[in-house]
């Protein structure tokens, strides 16, 4: 978005991760703020309207400006939240927002999947060269802290990964299983609010895709385009078929998978049938899971457990700490 679509504010949008990322931001211990750093001189761009922004009581900001790089200079910017929507095709404009950040001379911290697929290493160059840090732990399970575990276990080669990315499949599925047609699970997982309107992405594999891709990219450090990932959504499935696994002891899933073959990664994001009582049949609701195949340890999982918020937000709170620590 525009700057001039922003209020008046150093950290301005109406998105649900901004807006949370404030409140987490005002509860926080400020004990654990960075010394010597205000969190008012971190820039947030979201692409959604600015009405609640407007409304923001801790606007601190320059006046908006007509394009990002003066806007960032007027406000001095030393850290900019990029929360734009995600553009699976291409992953703009939150990759050109990330880039002129980063010439600016600001640490740029994403929650959006499309850069790191698309600009990863680019951006990842960028940084180093301007010695700025570029975050994104906020793009896979809600900020569950993956990118910068990896970043303590230095020498680990990744082998592959498989687990369960998606909440939304998931909660469809889970209604399907009680009996419910696909719409009419859709429908109720939109009114529960876990379902966009538009829940194409969700139900045709598209997020599950752009989080496989991106933790290959960063993780496994192969770059992967979209179309190289064997991608089937639920969309076609019957509640007959999802029952009936269920009788057998079998629940599908969307389930994301990567292995690392020579120097290359094949990848896939395809409804399975998963014993109920294994641990990604155990992943229930909004709940997310992931397996990581190491050459040092074999196995090490991650559970995360029906996640709010403030999940996204501490995400991207955390990444804020790193960067100017």
């Amino acid at each position: 978005m525009k700057p001039e679509e922003c209020a008046a504010s150093t950290e301005c949008g109406a998105g649900a991760p901004a807006l949370e990322l404030l409140e987490t931001n005002t509860k926080a211990d400020r004990d654990t703020e960075p010394e010597g750093h205000d969190f008012s001189r971190a820039n947030v761009i979201q692409q959604e309207p600015a009405s609640v922004a407007a409304g923001l009581s801790r606007a601190r900001a320059p006046a908006p400006h007509d394009n990002i790089r003066s806007w960032l200079a007027a406000a001095r910017a030393d850290v900019l939240f990029e929360a734009t929507s995600l553009n699976v095709a291409t992953g703009q404009p939150a990759a050109d927002h990330i880039r002129v950040a980063l010439i600016h001379g600001a640490h740029a911290i994403t929650a959006n999947k499309g850069p790191i697929v698309h600009a990863y290493r680019e951006l990842r160059d960028l940084a180093a060269k301007q010695g700025k840090k570029f975050l994104f732990e906020s793009t896979v399970m809600d900020g569950v802290p993956i990118f910068s575990f990896f970043d303590q276990l230095p020498a680990i080669h990744l082998k592959g990964f498989h687990g369960i990315l998606n909440s939304t499949t998931n909660v469809i599925l889970a209604e399907m299983e009680q009996g419910l047609t696909f719409d009419e699970a859709l429908k109720k997982a939109q009114a529960l609010g876990v379902a966009e309107t538009d829940a194409s992405h969700d139900i045709d594999g598209w997020d599950a895709a752009v989080k496989t891709a991106a933790l290959i990219t960063v993780l496994m450090d192969v770059p992967i385009r979209l179309d190289e990932i064997a991608r089937e959504g639920i969309r076609d499935l019957t509640p007959q078929a999802v029952r009936n696994a269920k009788r057998d002891g079998w629940l599908f899933k969307l389930v994301c998978r990567a292995q690392r073959t020579g120097n290359t990664v094949k990848a896939s994001v395809t409804q399975e049938k998963v014993l109920a009582t294994s641990p990604m049949g155990k992943i229930t609701g909004t709940s997310s899971y992931i397996y990581f195949e190491t050459d040092i340890f074999p196995g090490l999982a991650i559970t995360e457990e029906n996640p709010g918020l403030y999940a996204t937000a501490h995400g991207l709170l955390a990444d804020f700490i790193r960067a100017v620590k």
